[in-house]
């Protein structure tokens, strides 16, 4: 038995039969040397590939294919970028488990739609989003609140081309998570000068979208 249980692959089975839309990648950067869980985030992806005939599992390694790294924006790993009818911007760092791994299931779905369950009001005040906007989602494996934060910032880069999410998992990435101070979580930073503690609701996630795009 794989990390994702046999019972838990029966249920992702009929979801994504019934929610899948369109192809999508699960295009994961690793490293097996010095990076301790990226052979258990290979192996989550790879294991999700094989639930839907729709999901394929690409695998580089960090080092090796630095170009692919580099056209991805990836920077550090173990890293998941989700893709569809195009790159969306959906990006997951660290070992997509415990709470997180809900955070990847949602991601593959609404990539795979291409579009999202936002409401109208959130989608206009994405419309009003002119630069580009970074979103960054600090996040622990064992935070009950961090996956709805996470599946909104997604969502936000899903509809609109302006807006990037990026979900960090704060103990592989002690050096960011002191940096950006991350005490509690979920904690939001965006474009580096807009920032918040807890899974706000998705129309005031979208005006401090807003608001760090100025």
């Amino acid at each position: 038995m794989g990390l994702i249980p046999d019972d838990k692959k029966e249920l992702l089975k009929n979801d994504f039969k019934e929610k899948l839309v369109d192809p999508v990648k699960l295009v994961m950067f690793t490293q097996e040397i010095e990076c301790r869980f990226c052979s258990d985030t290979r192996q989550i992806v790879q294991d999700l590939a094989t639930l839907n005939d729709k999901i394929k599992a690409e695998v580089y390694d960090f080092m090796k294919d630095g170009a692919k790294a580099k056209e991805y924006g990836i920077d550090k790993i173990p890293a998941i970028a989700i893709i569809g009818k195009k790159d969306y911007g959906v990006r997951i760092y660290g070992i997509p488990y415990g709470y997180e791994l809900q955070t990847l299931i949602e991601a593959v779905i609404n990539v795979s739609k291409g579009q999202t369950d936002l409401s109208e009001k959130t989608k206009s005040i994405l419309k009003e989003v002119k630069s580009p906007v970074h979103i960054k989602v600090f996040v622990t494996l064992t935070c009950s609140h961090c996956p709805a934060a996470a599946a909104v910032a997604h969502k936000l880069a899903i509809e609109s081309d302006m807006v990037k999410a990026d979900i960090i998992e704060t103990s592989e990435f002690p050096d960011l998570a002191m940096k950006y101070n991350v005490i509690g979580v979920p904690k939001i930073v965006i474009n580096e000068k807009v920032e918040f503690v807890g899974a706000f609701n998705e129309d005031l996630f979208a005006e401090h979208v807003l608001l760090g795009a100025f």
